[in-house]
């Protein structure tokens, strides 16, 4: 398990944001980067230095300071789309080979390098800025049916990484609540929600909050 390319973007005009400049277009360096956490959302943008997230109301912050995505994924939907998707493509930070970054549970963290710590907070949601990106017909219908999100992650114990760095597991926690269990609660399956609160704090705070309503609303009705 490694990562296979490491991406920055810089800001962009973009016509598919009211936010005017979009950072989605990631392109590969070799590094090194430094990575931290970039303070909590709607101050702090991205996690990598250089890196930009220009629409800070919806993106980036501590608890999405980095995005990684599979490139086994990516060669998925190469062959669905019938192009080419260079890594980065999909605005991801860590284009990743050889690990299962759907099935990692919110919790569970990565050793990337000598340093650097990160853990998985969520799945990414996709929106109206990736899909005009990307220029796909219905692209967030085809997207979310695939259930295939990528993972957020925040940072624990900051660090430099460069591409090839190696990833290794350092904790994987005992739920059931990988990133893609957490997609689909988001996405169209609402009584996962309950379960999802076995994840805890680990959870992004926003998600951690729609769980806790959505468990006490169903012991509500059970006890009615």
């Amino acid at each position: 398990m490694h990562v296979l390319s490491l991406n920055l973007g810089r800001p962009e005009r973009s016509a598919h944001t009211d936010a005017e400049h979009t950072g989605i277009d990631k392109r590969p360096v070799t590094g090194p980067v430094a990575v931290s956490a970039p303070g909590p959302k709607g101050v702090g943008a991205s996690g990598l230095a250089g890196d930009a997230v220009c629409d800070t109301r919806h993106h980036g912050g501590d608890d999405q300071a980095v995005y990684a995505y599979a490139r086994e994924d990516l060669d998925r939907w190469e062959g669905e789309l019938g192009r080419a998707l260079p890594s980065g493509v999909f605005g991801e930070n860590l284009t990743t080979s050889g690990l299962d970054v759907n099935g990692a549970l919110v919790g569970e963290r990565w050793r990337i390098g000598r340093s650097l710590l990160l853990e998985v907070t969520s799945p990414r949601t996709p929106c109206r800025t990736f899909a005009g990106f990307l220029g796909e017909q219905r692209w967030v219908k085809r997207f979310t049916r695939a259930g295939l999100p990528g993972a957020y992650l925040r940072v624990i114990e900051p660090g430099e990484i460069s591409a090839g760095d190696p990833i290794e597991i350092a904790y994987r926690p005992e739920h059931e609540v990988s990133v893609a269990f957490l997609f689909r609660a988001s996405t169209g399956e609402p009584e996962l929600w309950p379960r999802v609160l076995a994840a805890g704090r680990a959870l992004h705070p926003e998600a951690y909050e729609k769980a806790l309503r959505r468990a006490e609303a169903g012991a509500r009705r059970e006890s009615s």
